[in-house]
């Protein structure tokens, strides 16, 4: 879809529901893929006002702020969601928040009972909840969830077939696919008039969850299902 017509998409359904946090959060990926940074920026701020503890936003907003050239207000949105990331244990977002502050000159803030991470995660694969052991093995029927960045329950079978369902089967956890993304989805269909008999409306169904579970174009050119 052309990316002028994703944001007026993303901006009517932010407007239509100012508190869906997704809306914002696709709104801000929109402005991004656009090189609108500073809009970007307030879009995901948007998601943590809604959302205190989202820290992927913390991340995203700092990201975009460095990018449009404000520094000083990146900085304080980084130190916070580093803070709030090492409390929830979201280990790919701290990650990332340190690696940013860092880019800048500033170093990330202690927190009790946890160390400051700079590295990069073993595996690609997001972290725990608080108190959670990343190297040892997950109890039987857990999955380590790539979008919450927590241990979760593993899907008894894959939510749909193909490839792309058994990659969600494999690290996404029950938790986030029925519990967050289907009723976001439900909003989605709802919001845009979606009918899902029809490719094109299923194309934008399937977009929004692909943004939603953190679904990137380089996975989808891994699993075989794009150029």
């Amino acid at each position: 879809m052309d990316i002028e017509k994703r944001i007026a998409q993303f901006e009517n359904m932010a407007q239509a529901d100012a508190s869906n946090e997704m809306a914002h959060f696709s709104l801000g990926k929109a402005y991004a893929d656009a090189g609108r940074f500073a809009d970007a920026a307030q879009s995901y701020l948007r998601c943590v006002q809604l959302v205190p503890d989202m820290s992927k936003a913390y991340q995203l907003a700092g990201e975009m702020l460095i990018k449009a050239g404000d520094e000083e207000q990146a900085g304080a949105i980084l130190m916070r969601g580093y803070t709030t990331a090492a409390g929830k244990g979201d280990l790919m977002p701290k990650t990332a928040i340190g690696k940013l502050l860092q880019s800048i000159g500033r170093t990330p803030p202690e927190v009790p009972g946890q160390p400051v991470s700079v590295g990069i995660a073993s595996g690609g694969v997001g972290g725990a909840g608080a108190g959670f052991d990343p190297n040892a093995p997950l109890p039987e029927g857990m999955v380590m969830c790539v979008k919450a960045g927590r241990p979760g329950t593993r899907m008894a079978r894959p939510p749909f077939r193909g490839r792309l369902g058994e990659w969600i089967g494999k690290n996404i956890s029950q938790e986030t696919f029925y519990k967050g993304w289907v009723p976001q989805g439900t909003k989605v269909i709802n919001e845009l008039r979606l009918d899902l008999s029809r490719e094109k409306d299923q194309e934008q169904y399937d977009q929004h969850m692909r943004e939603y579970l953190g679904i990137d174009d380089a996975l989808l050119t891994e699993l075989g299902l794009k150029e």
